[in-house]
């Protein structure tokens, strides 16, 4: 979605926060019920008929003004800063996925974000050659003027951070940003509230879970120019964060390793696969040497994003309703492909699926795919 950029009032970043905080709005339908009721207010009083449309019959819980108001108040008060997309200050790279989080929470230096970034995320339970290979690099990177974004987990993550503390650094966390996780990063993370930034989708408080981690890596490959992965096994965590980083366009570099050690296969089967090798801080620097602002590569126009949704009346958003249900599955299925096969047009598929989306039927994955939900 296209936004001017511009500083919200203070009744907007209540109807802002709202918004994204009601139930089973996320921010692919935040942005399409921005597009189609132009101000979060409006949207807000749409909600309950919206989600009766979709199929929904129990209520609709919708963030209430007090809720987001206390949420304001406490971010102020732990010197938090909540950013809206549309703002100056929040992050141009992450503003172009097509998922950006509607409003990010920022305690210690948001300028950070803005500057050149490089996420490093790798294995928890990393080698001591790992850890030291991850440090150095770092640092190396910081010296080179880069930010460094990583998740602060134990291991890779841990040292990356620790690297680049002198220089910036990043942490994207799954929970809160008041949130320590691990506990045993409690004085990392002091630290980098003081000397970088710590950044976070989710409200003040909220405990990681686990499907919280993916939306966290999402969000350290959308800040950065690339990621680089230093050790990962096959089903690592980190090998999202290089999936999340190809789909957004952005260069994946993966450090080799022994094929005696299983932490190696990730990395070793993206070099198979293409990415970028790194075997220090130096490749990287060359491949972005002389870009100063994030190089995105241009996604592709689908067919879902070229047309404004529209309204239709109950009979007719029922029948279209019912042939998009037929269509769906439990597999992921990308939307321009919805809109070719069930032979309607993007405006409509739009319109339902935020529809459907709020109802709780389905869900809007990364890469423009949506899914059925189990009931």
């Amino acid at each position: 979605m296209t936004q001017l950029r511009r500083a919200l009032s203070d009744a907007e970043r209540i109807d802002w926060l709202r918004l994204i905080r009601t139930e089973n709005v996320g921010p692919v339908t935040f942005a399409r019920l921005l597009e189609r009721y132009d101000t979060a207010t409006q949207a807000l009083k749409a909600l309950p008929d919206l989600a009766r449309r979709g199929g929904r019959t129990a209520p609709l819980r919708i963030c209430s003004k007090a809720e987001a108001e206390r949420e304001i108040a406490a971010a102020r008060k732990a010197e938090v800063r909540l950013i809206a997309s549309c703002e100056p200050d929040y992050p141009v790279a992450l503003a172009a996925i097509e998922d950006a989080p509607p409003i990010i929470a920022v305690k210690g230096h948001a300028h950070l974000l803005r500057g050149r970034c490089i996420g490093m995320v790798g294995a928890r339970n990393a080698s001591t050659n790992g850890k030291r290979f991850a440090e150095t690099m770092a640092r190396d990177l910081g010296a080179a003027g880069f930010v460094v974004v990583s998740g602060m987990a134990r291991g890779i993550d841990t040292s990356a951070h620790a690297g680049s503390l002198g220089t910036g650094t990043v942490a994207v966390v799954a929970g809160g940003v008041d949130v320590i996780y691990p506990e045993e990063n409690a004085a990392l993370h002091a630290r980098i509230a003081e000397q970088g930034a710590v950044v976070a989708e989710c409200p003040m408080g909220t405990q990681p879970m686990a499907r919280h981690f993916p939306r966290r890596n999402r969000i350290i490959s959308g800040l950065s120019l690339g990621v680089v992965i230093v050790e990962a096994t096959p089903k690592s965590g980190s090998l999202i964060t290089a999936r999340t980083a190809a789909e957004q366009g952005r260069e994946v570099f993966a450090v080799p390793g022994s094929p005696l050690d299983p932490r190696s296969r990730g990395p070793n089967d993206l070099l198979r696969s293409g990415a970028n090798f790194a075997e220090g801080a130096e490749d990287i620097i060359q491949a972005f040497a002389g870009v100063e602002a994030p190089r995105l590569r241009e996604r592709e126009p689908d067919l879902f994003s070229v047309a404004k949704p529209m309204h239709l009346d109950d009979a007719t958003f029922e029948e279209i309703r019912d042939r998009l249900m037929e269509c769906l599955g439990y597999t992921p299925v990308p939307v321009d492909e919805l809109v070719r096969g069930c032979q309607l047009s993007a405006s409509v598929v739009r319109s339902v699926l935020t529809e459907l989306d709020l109802a709780g039927r389905v869900q809007h994955l990364p890469g423009n795919q949506v899914v059925l939900i189990q009931q």
